[in-house]
């Protein structure tokens, strides 16, 4: 997956960042024994999905490949490997 950049963009690492704040936030209040603070935490990690979604919707997300593309990658791995 080195090669093809999945997941470096901005979506993927706000999406990331903000559900990561959120299993913290729900793992600290899961040891308090608190059950609002876990289920806000929960609804943190929802949003950070959301707002990554959003984003790549924005068009700040990897673009889907085209058709060409993928093509064109088959044809570089055959070439690679007969060679």
């Amino acid at each position: 997956m080195a090669g093809s950049s999945h997941g470096h963009t901005p979506a993927a690492w706000t999406g990331v960042i903000i559900s990561f704040i959120g299993f913290c936030v729900a793992g600290v209040f899961m040891v308090a024994a608190n059950p609002l603070g876990f289920w806000a935490g929960a609804a943190v990690i929802l949003i950070g999905g959301v707002v990554g979604f959003a984003m790549k919707a924005a068009g700040l997300g990897m673009p889907k490949e085209s058709a060409e593309m993928a093509a064109a990658r088959a044809a570089a791995g055959q070439a690679q490997t007969s060679s």
